[in-house]
C-alpha cells in the first residue's frame, strides 16, 4: 500500500502567498535557487509512503522531473530526510530528481521494534527504489547513509541499470568498531558511552552531540549556529529512542569491506580530515584500498557534518562528479 501527498513546487507556493523580491533575496543561496526553478521544468513535488514486506511504513520524498536523473539521499545517524535539504535544494535547482527516505524508525517512518540492522535497511531503500522504479540514479550516503548505500549498491543495486554512480560522504565503512582486524577502531567502550547517554537522556545527549564534534563547533574559533544545533535536535527527538539506540551497533559493528569490494559502480568518497564521529583513518582511506572505482576527496579541518557546514563546497563537487 503505497500513500503519496501532493504539494506544488516552491515558485507557486512564493506566488500563492505573494512573498516579494526582497523576502526572496534574504533567503540562503540554495533557496533562492530552488525558487528560480521554472514551473514549466518541474513536476509537483510528492511525499509519501512506502510499505515494506514486513508491513513497515517507508516516508520518501520525491521532488523534480520525473523523466530526470534521480539522486537518492541516504541521511545519518540519528537524522531523517530533512538532514539533505541544502543538497535537495540545489540538486532540485539544476533539473534533477532527487528523493529522499526517512529509515525506519527514523523521522516519519514506522517507530517498529525491529528491523535496525543494514541488511533491513538495504531492503527499504530497495522497496523505495523499486516503487518509484528509480533507473541510472545517483546515491548519495552520509555517515551511517554511506553504509547503508553501499549495502544496497553492493547487494541490490546493480542490476537492472538502477544504479549509476555511489557517492561516500563521511562514511562508516569499511568498520568503525576496534577489532583484533582492524585495530584502529573505535573501542567498543566509546560506542557503549554512546548508548548509556542515549538510555540515560536522550534529548540533552543530543544538544551536546550537535553542539560538539559532530560539526566542529568544540574547535578553537568554531561559531556554532544554534538554528543548525536545533534541527539536528529536532529531527532526532523526532525518531525512535529504540533505533537509535540500535542503529549505534548496526553503523558500528557491520563489516562493509565485502560491499566495497563489490561495488562496481564509479563512486566518490569525500571526507573530511577533522571528521571526529568517523575518523578518516580507519575510514575513507581503507574503503578507497577495497573500490574498484574509487575516488578520493579528502577535505582540509571539515568536520562530520560537512554537508551543511560546508554545503556550497560539497554540492560544487558532487555536481561536477555526477557531471562527469
Amino acid at each position: 500500500m503505497v500513500k503519496q501527498h501532493l504539494f506544488y513546487p516552491v515558485r507557486r507556493d512564493v506566488i500563492g502567498f505573494g512573498l516579494g523580491a526582497a523576502l526572496v533575496a534574504s533567503l540562503p543561496a540554495a533557496a533562492q535557487a530552488a525558487i528560480r526553478v521554472s514551473s514549466e521544468d518541474q513536476e509537483e513535488a510528492i511525499m509519501g509512503t512506502v510499505t515494506t514486506k514486513d508491513n513497515v511504513e517507508i516516508f520518501y520524498k520525491d521532488w523534480g522531473p520525473k523523466n530526470a536523473q534521480p539522486i537518492v539521499f541516504h541521511h545519518g545517524w540519528p537524522l531523517s530526510s530533512d538532514d539533505w535539504d541544502a543538497q535537495m535544494l540545489f540538486f532540485l535547482s539544476r533539473g534533477y530528481r532527487v528523493i529522499a527516505h526517512d529509515r525506519r524508525g527514523h523521522g516519519r517512518s514506522t517507530q517498529v521494534s525491529d528491523g535496525h540492522d543494514m541488511d533491513h535497511y538495504a531492503a527499504d531503500v530497495a522497496a523505495v527504489v523499486e516503487h518509484l522504479n528509480l533507473r541510472n540514479a545517483v546515491h548519495v550516503g552520509h555517515s551511517t547513509g554511506g553504509g547503508e548505500a553501499a549495502h544496497y549498491v553492493a547487494r541490490q543495486g546493480q542490476v537492472h541499470g538502477r544504479v549509476a554512480k555511489l557517492v561516500l560522504i563521511g562514511a562508516v565503512p569499511p568498520l568503525m568498531v576496534k577489532t583484533p582486524a582492524n585495530p584502529g577502531g573505535l573501542p567498543l567502550q566509546v560506542l557503549d558511552g554512546l548508548r548509556a547517554q542515549l538510555a540515560g537522556n536522550r534529548s540533552q545527549f543530543y544538544v551536546d552531540f550537535a553542539s560538539g564534534p559532530f560539526y566542529g563547533y568544540n574547535r578553537p574559533g568554531a561559531t556554532p549556529s544554534q538554528g543548525i544545533i536545533q534541527n539536528w535536535w529536532r529531527q532526532g527527538m523526532a525518531g525512535s529512542a529504540k533505533a537509535h539506540y540500535d542503529g549505534i551497533k548496526a553503523f558500528s559493528e557491520t563489516d562493509f569491506t565485502e560491499d566495497l569490494k563489490a561495488i562496481a559502480v564509479p563512486t566518490l568518497v569525500m571526507h573530511g580530515d577533522d571528521d571526529q564521529i568517523v575518523p578518516i583513518a580507519d575510514s575513507a582511506l581503507l574503503s578507497i584500498k577495497l573500490l574498484k572505482n574509487g575516488t578520493l576527496k579528502v577535505y582540509d579541518k571539515f568536520p562530520h557534518g560537512m554537508c551543511t557546514t560546508h554545503a556550497d563546497v560539497v554540492n560544487s563537487d558532487l555536481l561536477a562528479f555526477i557531471q562527469a
